[in-house]
C-alpha cells in the first residue's frame, strides 16, 4: 500500500476520532443537539468509508455498527443514555487503537466481532427489534420507493436525474469515489446510488458508478457535476418518467438511503446478534496513556508559506552565487555586502520555517474533554470542562512534549481539586464543578492555565508532608510564603493524597510537569485559595529551536548561557566569602556563587580567584556563575540532550557553532 495514502489516511482518521469524541460529548450533555448528532453521523460515516476503502474491514464493520446505532438514536428509536454512550465511546476507543496499530505496523489484527455484537445487541434488545425501512416509511407517512432499472429511488417531488460518474484512472478507486460522492452531496441531493454506497466506497464497480439526483434543471445538475474536481467525467440523464411504482422499502432520508445498504435496516430475518450486557464490553484503555497524545508527525502548511519559502530559497541561491564570485575575485567590499544580504535572507528563512512548525493547541487539547468525562464518571463527580484559546499556536516539539504534563494537571484537578457533588452542596457550591483550560499569547511566550473551583490546596497538609519527607527544614517551612509552599508539589515523590488511586496520588506527575516544562525552557507556577480552587500556570516559549546565548570560557571548555537569564556581568573580585560560601551582594540581596569549573570538573587551568561573574535574573534563580572570561553573544540552534545525557542537571542542550565545535547550553535552574 502506498505510504503516502496510508499516512494521509491515519492523520485524517486521528482528526476524525477527536472530532467524533467531542461531538459525542456534546450530544451526551444535550441529547436534543441535532447539530452534534449530524456531525457525529457524518464523521462515523466517513470513518466507515475510509476504513472500507483502505481494506480494514473489521474497523469498517465497527464504524458501520456505530453509525447504525446513531441512526436509531437520530430517529428517536433509542434514547441517548449514559450506558449507550459508554458503549459508543468504547467502540470509538477500539477504533482509535486500530488506527494506532495501523500507524505502527501498517496493518491491524484487531477482532471487533464482540463489540460489534454488543452494539447491534443494543439495537435489537433495548431498542426492540431494529426498525425496517418500510416500517420507518409507514411511521413517517412517506411513500414507498420507486424502481429505476432495479434500483430503489426514494419518491421525491420534482425531476430525478441519473448521473454516470467516472473518477478516471485511480490507484485508490474507493477513496476517490467516496470523495467524489461527498463533493456531489455538498451541492446536490442524492436519493440513491448504483451500486450501493458501500460497494462504491469499497471500489467495487467498473469504470463508472451511478448516482440518482434531484435538481430543478438538468443543466444545473450538469454544471454542478462539472465543477466538482473529484470527478473525471459524468453523463446526466433525466429519468423522471422512468420511475415506476414499487413495494421496495423507502429510505429514511439519510445518505445511506439505497437498496442493499444495511445501515439501520436489520429486518426480523436479519436480526442483529442477541443483546449483550454493556458491562461485558471490553473498553479499550491504553493505561497511563489514556487520552495521551503521541508525537505530532505532520503539519498543515499554508500555500502562501510554501510560496514564500520557495522565494527565499531562490534568493539564497542567488546570494550564494554572488558571494562565491566576490570571494573568487577577491572583492572584499562586495563580499561583505553579500554577507549582509545573506544575513537578511537567512533571518527571513528562519522566521518562515518557524511559522510553518507552529500548530494550534487544539491538536493536543482536543482529546481532553473525553479524558475529563471518563475520569469524572469513574470518580462519581459532575464537572463542566471548558477550553479557551485552543487556536493559540506553539512549536510542534513543544506541543508534543506538554501533552502529558497537561494531562497530569487535569487528572489532579478532577481527582483532588473538584469535590464530590454532595460535599460541594454542603459548603454552598453548585453540584457541578468547573475546570477550565485556557491559553493566551504574551509576545514570544504562551501562557496555559488549568483552573478549578475545587477545595484548593491544603497548606497545613503540604507543610506536614514536606516535614515528613525531609523536603525542607522546620525553620525553612515556617519562613515560606503560601506561594512558595504550593511550589513544593513539584518535588519528586511529593503527594498529599490520602490514598493511592488509578487516577493520581502515587507521588508522580507534578514533578514530571516541572521537569518537562523546565526542559522546554519554560516555567510552572501554582496558586490556590482554600475553598475556592487552584490554578496551575505554564509559561512556555512559542518556539525553542533558536536561542540567543552568552558564551563563557571555563578552562578548556566553553559554555552558553541563555541571554534572557542574564542580569549582570561583573568582575569576580567583587565576591566575598561568608561562612565558607562565596557570595556577591546586589541591592541588599545575597547571591551564592556557583563555580562552573568545579561543578563540571573542567579540564585545563582556571582562574579560581579571578575571572568574571554572570549574575542570573532573580526571577530564574538567585545565583551568580563564576567563569574565566565572557566571550560573545550569538544566536544558536539548541538541540535537547538525548540518551544517557538526558536530564543531566545544569545542562539543557547543545549547540553546534560555525567552526563545528559543540557547546553545552546551561540550565541555570538545575545547575
Amino acid at each position: 500500500m502506498d505510504d503516502q495514502y496510508l499516512d494521509a489516511f491515519i492523520r485524517e482518521s486521528e482528526e476524525a476520532i477527536t472530532e467524533l469524541n467531542n461531538s459525542l460529548l456534546e450530544l451526551e450533555s444535550d441529547p436534543e443537539n441535532t447539530e452534534a448528532m449530524d456531525s457525529i453521523f457524518r464523521t462515523a460515516h466517513t470513518l466507515k468509508g475510509n476504513f472500507g476503502a483502505m481494506g480494514f474491514d473489521d474497523a469498517s464493520d465497527l464504524a458501520h455498527a456505530i453509525e447504525d446505532l446513531l441512526d436509531e438514536m437520530r430517529d428517536d428509536h433509542l434514547e441517548v443514555t449514559p450506558e449507550i454512550m459508554d458503549l459508543i465511546f468504547a467502540g470509538v476507543d477500539r477504533i482509535e487503537t486500530i488506527v494506532h496499530e495501523i500507524d505502527e505496523t501498517g496493518g491491524s489484527t484487531a477482532d471487533t466481532d464482540a463489540i460489534v455484537a454488543d452494539i447491534r445487541g443494543i439495537m435489537d434488545g433495548e431498542g426492540g427489534r431494529a426498525t425496517t425501512r418500510e416500517e420507518t416509511a409507514d411511521e413517517q407517512g412517506t411513500d414507498p420507493a420507486e424502481l429505476v432499472d432495479g434500483v430503489a429511488v426514494s419518491a421525491v417531488d420534482g425531476p430525478v436525474y441519473h448521473a454516470s460518474v467516472s473518477v478516471g484512472d485511480s490507484q485508490m478507486l474507493g477513496v476517490d469515489a467516496m470523495l467524489a460522492l461527498e463533493s456531489i452531496e455538498a451541492e446536490l441531493d442524492i436519493v440513491a446510488t448504483d451500486p450501493d454506497r458501500d460497494a462504491i466506497e469499497s471500489g467495487d464497480f467498473e469504470d463508472a458508478f451511478g448516482v440518482f439526483l434531484t435538481g430543478a434543471q438538468q443543466s444545473a445538475v450538469e454544471a454542478a457535476l462539472s465543477a466538482t474536481g473529484k470527478i473525471d467525467d459524468a453523463t446526466v440523464t433525466d429519468v423522471t418518467d422512468a420511475i415506476e411504482a414499487s413495494s421496495v422499502p423507502v429510505g429514511d432520508g439519510t445518505d445511506d438511503n439505497v437498496a442493499g445498504d444495511d445501515a439501520g435496516s436489520n429486518t426480523a430475518g436479519e436480526s442483529a446478534p442477541a443483546a449483550a450486557s454493556t458491562g461485558t464490553t471490553e473498553s479499550v484503555d491504553d493505561g497511563d496513556g489514556a487520552g495521551s497524545v503521541e508525537e505530532i508527525k505532520s503539519v498543515r502548511v499554508d500555500v502562501d508559506q510554501l510560496d514564500e519559502l520557495h522565494g527565499l530559497v531562490e534568493q539564497l541561491v542567488t546570494s550564494r552565487i554572488k558571494l562565491r564570485r566576490a570571494v573568487e575575485q577577491e572583492q572584499l567590499d562586495s563580499a561583505s555586502e553579500n554577507l549582509n544580504e545573506l544575513d537578511k535572507i537567512t533571518a527571513n528563512l528562519q522566521n518562515t520555517v518557524m511559522d510553518m512548525r507552529l500548530i494550534p493547541l487544539k491538536k493536543v487539547v482536543g482529546k481532553f474533554p473525553r479524558l475529563v468525562r471518563d475520569l469524572s464518571r469513574d470518580l462519581g463527580k459532575e464537572i463542566d470542562f471548558t477550553i479557551e484559546g485552543e487556536e493559540i499556536e506553539l512549536d510542534r516539539t513543544i506541543l508534543t512534549e506538554i501533552s502529558d504534563p497537561l494531562m497530569h494537571i487535569l487528572r489532579n484537578a478532577v481527582d483532588h481539586g473538584i469535590e464530590p457533588p454532595e460535599e460541594r452542596e454542603q459548603v454552598g457550591k453548585p453540584r457541578t464543578g468547573e475546570v477550565t483550560l485556557s491559553a493566551s499569547r504574551e509576545r514570544d511566550h504562551v501562557i496555559i492555565e488549568v483552573a478549578d473551583d475545587g477545595a484548593g490546596l491544603d497548606v497545613e497538609a503540604i507543610k506536614q508532608q514536606a516535614l515528613d519527607q525531609g523536603v525542607r527544614s522546620p525553620e525553612e517551612i515556617e519562613a515560606m510564603t503560601d506561594s512558595d509552599l504550593y511550589d513544593l508539589v513539584f518535588h519528586p515523590g511529593f503527594s498529599t493524597a490520602d490514598e493511592v488511586t488509578d487516577t493520581s496520588g502515587r507521588g508522580v506527575g507534578m514533578d514530571v510537569v516541572h521537569d518537562t516544562v523546565t526542559k522546554l525552557d519554560g516555567s510552572v507556577n501554582v496558586e490556590s485559595t482554600p475553598g475556592e480552587g487552584t490554578t496551575v500556570s505554564l509559561r512556555l516559549p512559542v518556539t525553542m529551536a533558536i536561542v540567543k546565548v552568552l558564551f563563557v570560557q571555563v578552562g578548556d571548555e566553553q559554555y552558553g548561557i541563555p541571554i534572557k537569564n542574564v542580569d549582570e556581568i561583573t568582575r569576580a573580585t567583587e565576591a566575598k566569602t561568608i561562612n565558607g560560601t562565596e557570595v556577591i551582594k546586589h541591592n541588599d540581596d545575597i547571591y551564592p556563587v556557583v563555580n562552573l569549573a568545579e561543578t563540571f570538573d573542567v579540564p585545563g587551568e582556571t582562574k579560581n580567584g579571578d575571572g568574571m561573574l554572570v549574575r542570573i535574573r532573580e526571577s530564574e534563580r538567585r545565583v551568580a556563575l563564576h567563569c574565566d572570561s565572557v566571550e560573545s553573544q550569538e544566536e544558536v540552534v539548541v538541540k535537547p540532550l538525548e540518551g544517557i545525557l538526558s536530564g543531566t542537571p545544569g545542562l539543557s542542550g547543545t549547540a553546534v557553532l560555525g567552526d563545528g565545535n559543540i557547546v553545552h547550553i546551561l540550565d541555570v535552574v538545575t545547575l
